[in-house]
């Protein structure tokens, strides 16, 4: 897929919102608590313009169970993509809206991903720093698939500092 990256839009919380609200209704009787988090959650940021949502949910196997209706919505159902305890559901193609990554509340993988956003909420400059780093990263790189495996180290090291971060203000 070819790399978009866009200046931050203030739509995307609404498409965060819309969405969230769309599937609710998809996953009747069933408790989700929806999070949006990645580059589109963050003002200010240049993002790829797919908004990262994360559906928090009791038992994750059950999810299996609507692979049928979100395919039906538009959704590539992609199962686990690689991280064990996660089903991936991918909107848009080639042109993609929306990633919902679904994860069972007791997965390591939520804390990671939301101390990271509020991090980056919390710390502009570093918000800053990042998105220098990925519009660097994508005039070198037209595509996706070489594009996210150049900037994971980054990532890994922000991801640190974030870590120490939240660890020092909630003891």
């Amino acid at each position: 897929m070819e790399v978009r990256l866009s200046d931050y839009k203030d739509e995307w919380a609404t498409m965060f919102r819309e969405e969230a609200e769309c599937l609710r209704s998809v996953f009747d009787g069933v408790e989700i608590r929806f999070e949006h988090f990645g580059s589109t959650a963050v003002p200010g940021m240049k993002a790829k313009p797919v908004i990262d949502m994360m559906g928090i949910v009791d038992d994750i196997n059950r999810m299996d169970l609507f692979n049928d209706r979100l395919a039906s919505l538009g959704y590539d159902v992609a199962g686990d993509w690689g991280i064990p305890g996660r089903r991936l559901f991918r909107k848009g193609g080639e042109q993609r809206t929306h990633h919902i990554h679904f994860y069972q509340s007791d997965s390591p993988q939520i804390g990671r991903h939301l101390i990271f956003r509020d991090y980056l909420l919390s710390h502009p400059e570093e918000a800053a720093r990042y998105s220098r780093f990925k519009e660097q990263l994508a005039q070198r790189y037209e595509r996706t698939n070489e594009y996210s495996p150049a900037k994971k180290a980054f990532v890994s090291e922000m991801e640190q500092l974030a870590l120490a971060w939240h660890s020092e203000t909630n003891e």
